[in-house]
């Protein structure tokens, strides 16, 4: 039976391009199980978009002699492109600065404020000394006043996991510049989160054997130290405060982590509407059956495990203080939280200011897009912390990609190309042709079943398993020494390409490109497995802005499909390109550069 999967991606922040860290957190994962859902008949709504909110913005804009706007402007673009170039099947990417998310990020404050999980606060507030302006939790940086940590964050302990404010920090410094922040008195909406902890321990406790250990864990921990936290800041650059006293202070606005997490549901919404049905996101957020996975790095996870449970119940009337919910009607919370660890480059940590990164357009400029995605899918941060190499890159593309999955579909295509044409007819089958029959055909069980619960290190290892297990049949087999018995090599060269076609829908979710690619040296027809692409978009006429969206409903589908006989064959061009050694003093030369 079809379900409705919201997959959840988190926003990346307009602030710079992203490098390859980011994308190994939030984007290639989300990509690889909403493909694997949609093949496998499910409706799939995958959504997100920039981040364009808040302090960091503004800093930037300063730096490089623009507006906040005219930065965000630029980077939602140059993003956009790069998730793109990547494959992610966005149905909806779109941008936190929409009159649609000013809108619903409105209406959820307002409900929560209705039913009393919102309330001011007289509180110390961070501020620059130099700028006058407010500094961001996250720009704070200290020793934590609890477990003795130097370089906790104003919002957070990155070592203990408690949540923290700037003012309890010991020598709180700014990263902006170093200076000592000034603390003063102001006034700012907070958020109840002790309000929630009964009702977000029973959910996070219905999760067990469920979520990953790490997210679980993480997120049980903090629900003992729960305190009500700042929603709204003393900035000029975003969401304005729906309430009378407030709306009309220009330097009062929704904290942009407030903002942020609402953009799943005014994105789904704002997809609705360009969909042509208004009310079609309620199907994956009002809908017993409907599951919805979040997908993001382990830093993230206090924000949609903890908080962004809290203002959905709370918006639905669900907490401490009851109440009813809002306009929208109830909402669900999030089924699943899948959080990856952090990557690494060559033993550092990412730095864009230290030049310890590759960003995504320079590694699409020199690499093909599928390559990046099965270092991720076999390599990545799913469980722990990992380092990208350049070594291991270059090993993997050689040995894996080129020389198991590559040599395969071109051997198989090519032998087959030459000596019939077509595909050709099976005849008698000895015990190792249908041993290798079966084996791929069974193995599409278990791989969804890795896919279906994010294991995607499992998935793609079992999957590369089969590819591996048809060479070896290859070169035991023998079919180019088979020239005086063409019946027997016609029937080694079906079983072949048999594997070769449950080996490409298999790889699909992981390798979209090379999979269309390969759909094509056999013959096949139309779209098999659909790719994003970028349109413009307006809002009622306004400024243009460009959304990632696609049609995904290709031929793909999660089952074994018999080849046919007779279907001509072209000879195959490589399915990847073989990397010079010579790239990794090349790539780590450009590191030291």
């Amino acid at each position: 039976m079809s379900q409705h999967i919201l997959t959840a991606v988190a926003w990346p922040y307009a602030n710079g391009p992203r490098h390859i860290g980011h994308v190994s957190g939030f984007g290639v994962p989300s990509d690889i199980f909403s493909r694997y859902q949609r093949m496998a008949g499910n409706k799939v709504l995958m959504v997100s978009g920039t981040d364009e909110h808040g302090t960091p913005i503004q800093v930037q804009a300063d730096k490089e002699g623009v507006t906040a706007r005219e930065l965000a402007d630029r980077y939602n673009r140059v993003i956009a492109e790069d998730l793109t170039g990547l494959g992610l099947s966005y149905d909806l990417f779109t941008r936190t600065t929409t009159r649609n998310h000013y809108a619903v990020t409105q209406e959820i404050f307002k409900g929560l404020h209705a039913n009393g999980y919102i309330f001011p606060k007289t509180t110390m507030g961070a501020i620059s000394p130099s700028t006058g302006r407010t500094l961001p939790d996250r720009y704070i940086e200290g020793t934590c006043p609890l477990c003795g940590y130097d370089g906790a964050r104003g919002d957070q302990c990155d070592n203990c996991g408690n949540q923290l404010d700037p003012i309890q920090l010991i020598n709180p410094v700014s990263r902006i510049n170093g200076e000592t922040p000034v603390f003063t008195e102001t006034e700012h909406f907070m958020l109840d989160l002790p309000a929630f902890a009964e009702v977000l321990g029973t959910y996070l406790r219905s999760k067990q054997g469920e979520w990953r250990p790490n997210v679980l864990k993480f997120a049980l921990n903090l629900l003992g130290d729960l305190q009500p936290r700042a929603i709204s800041r003393d900035l000029d650059w975003g969401v304005p405060i729906p309430l009378d006293g407030w709306r009309d202070q220009p330097n009062k606005r929704l904290y942009v982590w407030f903002d942020a997490v609402i953009g799943y549901l005014s994105a789904s919404i704002e997809w609705a509407r360009r969909s042509g049905d208004p009310e079609a996101w309620r199907q994956w957020w009002q809908n017993p059956d409907a599951r919805g996975y979040y997908f993001m790095g382990k830093d993230n996870i206090v924000f949609h495990a903890e908080i962004w449970p809290a203002m959905l119940f709370g918006y639905s009337g669900q907490g401490d203080k009851g109440g009813t919910p809002g306009s929208l009607g109830a909402l669900d919370v999030p089924s699943e939280v899948v959080s990856s660890e952090f990557l690494t480059m060559e033993g550092k940590k990412f730095s864009s200011s230290r030049q310890v990164v590759i960003y995504v357009r320079d590694f699409l400029a020199r690499y093909d897009a599928d390559a990046l995605r099965y270092y991720i899918a076999v390599a990545g941060p799913e469980n722990q912390d990992t380092d990208f190499t350049w070594q291991e890159f270059v090993n993997r593309n050689n040995g894996e990609l080129v020389a198991a999955w590559g040599n395969l579909v071109n051997r198989s295509i090519s032998m087959a190309a030459k000596n019939f044409g077509v595909i050709p007819e099976a005849g008698d089958l000895t015990d190792a042709d249908r041993a290798l029959l079966e084996r791929s055909r069974n193995t599409f069980g278990p791989v969804g079943a890795e896919l279906a619960r994010s294991r995607f290190k499992n998935a793609i290892t079992e999957a590369l398993d089969v590819v591996r297990d048809a060479n070896r049949y290859l070169a035991e087999q023998e079919p180019w020494k088979l020239k005086g018995d063409p019946e027997r090599q016609k029937s080694i060269l079906h079983v072949a390409l048999q594997v070769v076609d449950d080996a490409k829908t298999m790889l699909t979710p992981f390798l979209p490109g090379s999979s269309n690619k390969v759909h094509a040296m056999l013959g096949g027809e139309g779209v098999w497995s659909g790719m994003p692409e970028i349109r413009e978009v307006d809002e009622d006429g306004g400024a243009a802005y460009p959304v990632i969206t696609g049609e995904y409903d290709g031929a793909a589908r999660w089952e074994h499909r018999p080849i046919k006989p007779g279907i001509p064959l072209a000879p195959p061009v490589p399915l990847f390109k073989k990397l010079d050694p010579k790239v990794v003093d090349e790539e780590l030369a450009r590191l030291e550069g």
